[in-house]
């Protein structure tokens, strides 16, 4: 784990203090799963709070997104149900996802939720946001710019950008939530709306009923489809290779996670902590298409024997087993995630691409706006619950979440076609027998775009941190 230079601190010491305030101390820097829910044909979520019903909250996925919003209404004391179709995979996408980035935006919506939590997803992680951050040419390896995540989260008195794996965030999530409250091979494919219910139809056919029915049930979700209509969703243009390698650079101690640029593909490296570092490979393609037979790893050496040391040490120590691939997708924005009394959150309601690291983050300030809309409602001290304040509530979470999420979807759209149009020198053609045969011109305009990107992106970067709205 590497140290931390800044302040001398070691990452131990770090994280001991690191929640030891949530807001205004500014020193403080701070498997496999057998679930099963078992019933009759119909179910309700019944129960009393205080002598006053509970508000029975039902959520379609049991992803980070879900699991967050599970959490956070068990602490509020609402009745509330999970239903997930397949826990032990993370519904397959964590292991070909990779580690989570968790901005101080995210790490500390997490501490309001659920402090205990909070500092157990901190033990787990590894803290990156205390070391250099930034954009690099893919070829010499040379930063283009660098982006500081430690001072705006000091000064605020905000956790550390951290990572940590899918997997392990997911089930420290599945403890703290409880078996009692989530529906493992549980998928939901329809539902129904009357008489002030929502009625969920799971795909063995039990009924559940519920006051409000949250759709974080990912890209493919069957709420939204159930909701907007299907609709296909959006090919990127772009592969991506994932790999995991027990390996650890000379330059853990000073770099948490770096983006090597190139034209028409592009590469993140990251430490993620236990001597291990994940990457991500992009490369233009259509979609679907197969690898060699010579294997992932060899393309990907051909694809990348150009760039820099850095890039492919990284590939060379991954052994082939360890590296996975998917087309990356996203859906185009839409301006309203719900109907009556049932919504959508993270990549049910706004999937992007994984340019920012930002789609987890998302749905966990998600999960918070739509708990203290619901908090409303709980407090409004009537006996029942009226349709129509729950309905008020699901729209003002939309309205207030909205402007946000499409700031950050435009910008992960952006970034992609940014990140792969790099192109640094002119291509110029002398001959090969010319003397300026491997002379590079570097293009005017490269200087221009670096001095932009590094006045916006580290501005951009302290709004992700900071500017979530929420309190």
């Amino acid at each position: 784990m590497a140290s931390f230079q800044l302040l001398c601190f070691s990452h131990q010491h770090h994280r001991s203090l690191k929640f030891s305030s949530f807001r205004g101390n500014k020193v403080s820097i701070g498997g496999r799963y057998s679930i099963k829910c078992g019933g009759r044909d119909e179910e309700g979520l019944d129960g009393e709070r205080d002598g006053k019903k509970k508000l029975k909250i039902m959520i379609a996925g049991g992803g980070i997104g879900g699991l967050v919003l599970a959490l956070a209404a068990k602490k509020r004391g609402y009745d509330v149900k999970v239903f997930e179709k397949d826990l032990s995979a993370v519904r397959g996408e964590g292991q070909y996802r990779g580690p989570i980035q968790l901005l101080s935006s995210a790490l500390a919506v997490l501490e309001a939720i659920d402090r205990d939590v909070a500092m157990q997803i901190v033990e787990a992680g590894c803290i990156t946001g205390n070391r250099i951050n930034g954009l690099a040419d893919g070829i010499s390896g040379e930063w283009f710019t660098k982006y500081d995540l430690l001072t705006p989260a000091i000064t605020r008195g905000l956790p550390i950008t951290q990572v940590i794996c899918r997997t392990a965030l997911q089930e420290i999530l599945v403890r703290a939530v409880g078996q009692e409250i989530i529906c493992n091979k549980s998928k939901v494919v329809d539902f129904v709306e009357n008489h002030s219910k929502v009625k969920v139809i799971l795909e063995d056919g039990r009924l559940y009923e519920g006051d409000l029915l949250i759709g974080a049930d990912g890209i493919w979700s069957k709420v939204r489809s159930k909701l907007f209509g299907t609709q296909p969703a959006n090919y990127s243009n772009y592969t991506c290779y994932s790999g995991l390698t027990n390996f650890v650079p000379p330059y853990v101690d000073t770099v948490g996670y770096r983006v090597f640029l190139g034209l028409n593909q592009y590469f993140v490296a990251s430490d993620v902590g236990s001597g291990k570092m994940q990457w991500y490979a992009f490369h233009k393609e259509a979609p679907m298409t197969d690898d060699p037979p010579a294997g992932k790893k060899k393309r990907l050496v051909e694809l990348f024997d150009s760039w820099c040391s850095e890039v492919v040490t990284l590939i060379s120590e991954t052994q082939e087993d360890m590296i996975l691939r998917r087309d990356i997708y996203d859906r185009d924005m839409i301006y309203s995630w719900g109907n009556g009394c049932v919504t959508l959150l993270g990549d049910a309601a706004h999937p992007m691409q994984p340019n920012f690291g930002q789609g987890g983050c998302m749905a966990i300030e998600d999960c918070y706006q739509l708990i203290l809309e619901l908090d409303k409602v709980a407090e409004s001290g009537a006996d029942g619950f009226m349709t129509n304040e729950i309905v008020s509530a699901l729209r003002r979470y939309e309205k207030k979440r909205m402007f946000r999420v499409q700031i950050v979807h435009a910008m992960s759209r952006m970034a992609s076609k940014m990140l792969t149009s790099y192109q640094p020198y002119m291509d110029i053609r002398f001959g090969t027998l010319s003397p300026l045969s491997t002379w590079r011109l570097k293009h005017p305009a490269i200087h221009v775009a670096q001095l932009i990107i590094q006045i916006f992106l580290p501005q951009y970067m302290v709004w992700m941190m900071t500017g979530h709205g929420l309190w």
